[in-house]
């Protein structure tokens, strides 16, 4: 794949990778596929190259709208662009499989970045402000037998999103673990994390897990 950023959007790591990478096998071939949080589109070109259509992307920001476009052109793929706030931009729309690459990095408060590549990790206080809004939007908007597929790291706590996509009536398990050393961004507030728990005295690892779950047929 071939991929350009522009400034303001936050370059794809290896968890936007990881999950790309799964797409292949558990994509229905022709299957309406939706990515939320698409940054620079990288899920959504990703789904389409996988054989997915139609693939609708959604960020709530300009440029990473833009360069989600920018992007599927680049791969000679189709892709719909909106911007939006989570599903905001498809009203009832449903699809077969929802692809979410959450922020997800716990801060220093519940504060949410307004603009710029904050946007991409930050998480609020504990890193869950907008999994969990996912985990309760999700199911709407997946068809009978429909797949979210959603990364997150071990540090936003995986046992609250399988409970909470179970209470929304979803069947969820985790199908992919990777782990590995901090990022930069993670490492960085790695003495914040240990005072409140989220990470183990000296530990430098997280866990990358992938989740899915699925809409009964």
């Amino acid at each position: 794949m071939r991929l350009l950023t522009v400034p303001g959007v936050f370059r794809p790591r290896s968890d936007a990778w990881l999950l790309a990478g799964l797409l292949p096998s558990r994509l229905v071939p022709g299957g309406a596929a939706l990515d939320v949080f698409t940054g620079s589109g990288v899920l959504a070109v990703a789904a389409a190259q996988a054989g997915a259509g139609p693939v609708t992307a959604i960020d709530l920001s300009r440029r990473a709208v833009v360069c989600a476009r920018m992007n599927a052109r680049l791969n000679g793929v189709d892709v719909r662009a909106l911007r939006g706030d989570l599903f905001a931009p498809i009203a009832s729309d449903r699809f077969d499989a929802i692809l979410a690459n959450p922020p997800y990095l716990p801060g220093a408060d519940d504060g949410l970045s307004a603009r710029g590549a904050g946007r991409a990790w930050e998480g609020g206080r504990d890193g869950r402000a907008l999994l969990d809004r996912l985990c309760s939007e999700a199911p709407a908007h997946l068809r009978p037998g429909g797949e979210l597929l959603l990364m997150q790291s071990s540090l936003a706590g995986v046992d609250p999103t399988l409970m909470r996509l179970g209470e929304a009536g979803l069947s969820p398990e985790v199908v992919t673990r990777r782990r590995g050393p901090l990022g930069p961004l993670v490492a960085a507030r790695a003495p914040m994390l240990e005072a409140r728990g989220l990470l183990a005295p000296g530990v430098r690892e997280e866990e990358l897990v992938v989740v899915s779950a699925r809409r009964n047929p």
